[in-house]
């Protein structure tokens, strides 16, 4: 059960590329499988994975009606992708799950911490709001349960986390006298940069030339350094680590983008330095963005 979370993120992923490739059902199995190796490597329960995949496009139908009866004002196709399949999880397993197994309270509440994980702003209070309609139109089943105690695990102190090194770039390139910036796009629809594992013992500066070869296919030089972001991450394996990402400005030709096979991105594109206010960023992307616009508009 410790790694049902990740599991059920998991599925999110994968509903969401089914969601935004036509929706085919014969592929989903495969689309689950190849995320879990990617995102889950060290959970065994793939058939947890696929199951509650399987079972919600079974009644992807019934829960989209669900949706819009909750939600009048907000038509199935008008919910962001992330919320609307978010909503379809935790509704299969609030309506269709053995609720001994998953708990009316549980489902609503994985479904909350998906939302904010993987959503908007507002998304959480909006799966809260569709879920706990429904939980009410429900009776409000095991309202007065009393979940049962878990095995709490040993807190790591954040000095003792284990550190993963990232290295990651603004790379931009300029074709005549425009300024253009290079942006990878997730499945989440988010436009960010591109970024890797930096291996032992490799220096930082080469280690992100190669990542950035290795995804979007330009060989970049290093201009300035921009900083590094650090999260906390959960790895199924070792548990919470910290992963630290530095970031540089990059320059490299103005060349077509060829974006690697990499489970999670699904685009890549070259952006003028004047259309990129328009792009949705992550909240700890966009310093790192701003600071390499300022010194590029400096240094024309």
């Amino acid at each position: 059960m410790a790694n049902r979370h990740l599991s059920r993120s998991v599925v999110l992923q994968s509903l969401f590329e089914w969601d935004s490739r036509g929706r085919n059902d014969v592929e989903v199995e495969s689309i689950v499988r190849r995320n879990a190796k990617e995102f889950a490597p060290g959970v065994s329960d793939v058939s947890f994975m696929e199951l509650l995949l399987k079972g919600i496009l079974a009644k992807k139908g019934e829960l989209n009606d669900i949706i819009e009866k909750a939600a009048p004002d907000w038509p199935i196709d008008k919910i962001s992708p992330v919320d609307r399949n978010v909503l379809r999880l935790g509704l299969y397993e609030l309506l269709f799950s053995d609720r001994d197994e998953v708990p009316a309270k549980v489902a609503i509440n994985e479904a909350i911490e998906l939302a904010k994980t993987f959503g908007g702003e507002t998304s959480g209070r909006f799966v809260n709001g569709v879920l706990g309609a429904v939980y009410k139109e429900l009776g409000e089943p095991g309202k007065d349960a009393q979940p049962a105690k878990k095995k709490k695990a040993p807190e790591v102190p954040y000095e003792k986390m284990p550190i993963q090194h990232l290295g990651g770039a603004v790379v931009y390139g300029k074709k005549g006298k425009e300024i253009y910036l290079a942006f990878v796009h997730d499945i989440f629809g988010h436009w960010t940069l591109s970024k890797g594992k930096i291996p032992e013992g490799i220096d930082p500066n080469t280690g992100t030339i190669n990542k950035v070869k290795e995804e979007i296919g330009l060989a970049v030089t290093i201009e300035a350094d921009l900083g590094t972001n650090e999260y906390i991450a959960n790895d199924p394996e070792i548990g919470k680590i910290r992963k630290q990402v530095h970031y540089y400005l990059a320059n490299s030709p103005f060349e077509d983008l060829t974006l690697a096979k990499k489970p999670g991105l699904d685009d890549a594109k070259w952006f003028k330095l004047a259309d990129i206010l328009e792009l949705n960023f992550y909240n700890d992307i966009l310093p790192i963005v701003t600071k390499a616009v300022t010194i590029l508009n400096e240094g024309k």
